[in-house]
């Protein structure tokens, strides 16, 4: 079977109702990034960024996948498919792919301030006092800035591997994620799928110049068509 590696980003959950991360104007639902997403900000203000998460889990519960997370769940049929995302929701989960890498870390999870290795599945509210087995706060298990990356070096591993690449609702512009493409075999195919692409077609990169809800659908037809 070949390998399917597909990168995602807010693009694809945006169709499902999630706000995107950044607004044009570089808020995230109104607040300052810092405030709610560095180590600085939750050192200032715990109880403004748990308050923060707990809206976009619930927010989370409001919503569900679209046709792209659906078509890429397809895929599966005749590939291996590998999908590294930026998003920190569940929806790929939901649709019923199975391998499936966060970079960023996972809303539906929360993990000890003590001990970065102790990560929970939390589906409720976290608060303060809401403490790990070492009766120390418990955080949203979110990659913030100035936060190191953990699942990085398997991410990259699984680019090094891949036959294919599928690239959608990222712009690939924001690193560490953008830099996986370099890690990418030389030659293979890589199909990028955003309404504005910021790349042009080369032989070895084909553009569809849509949404991933209509783009991916249509994508993942040609290459299970392709597969047999």
């Amino acid at each position: 079977m070949k390998k399917i590696v597909v990168l995602t980003g807010a693009g694809i959950s945006a169709e499902s109702g999630i706000n995107t991360f950044r607004d044009a104007d570089g808020l995230w639902e109104g607040h300052d990034v810092m405030e709610v997403a560095s180590p600085m900000g939750w050192e200032r203000n715990q109880e403004l960024v748990l308050d923060f998460y707990n809206k976009r889990r619930r927010q989370l519960q409001t919503v569900d996948p679209n046709p792209a997370h659906k078509a890429l769940k397809e895929l599966e049929k005749n590939y291996e498919v590998h999908i590294i995302t930026q998003n920190v929701d569940d929806l790929h989960e939901r649709a019923g792919s199975k391998n499936v890498i966060h970079l960023h870390g996972e809303l539906k999870k929360v993990r000890s301030t003590f001990d970065e290795d102790l990560v929970l599945d939390w589906e409720g509210d976290l608060v303060a006092g809401d403490f790990c087995e070492h009766q120390r706060q418990l955080r949203p298990h979110v990659v913030w800035f100035g936060e190191a990356v953990p699942m990085m070096q398997p991410a990259i591993q699984i680019t090094m591997e891949a036959d294919i690449l599928l690239i959608i609702g990222t712009s690939m512009q924001v690193y560490p994620a953008a830099g996986l493409l370099h890690y990418a075999p030389e030659g293979i195919p890589v199909y990028f799928i955003d309404p504005k692409p910021a790349v042009k077609e080369t032989r070895h990169l084909k553009i569809f110049s849509e949404k991933a809800s209509t783009g991916v659908p249509k994508l993942v037809k040609e290459l299970l068509q392709d597969s047999e």
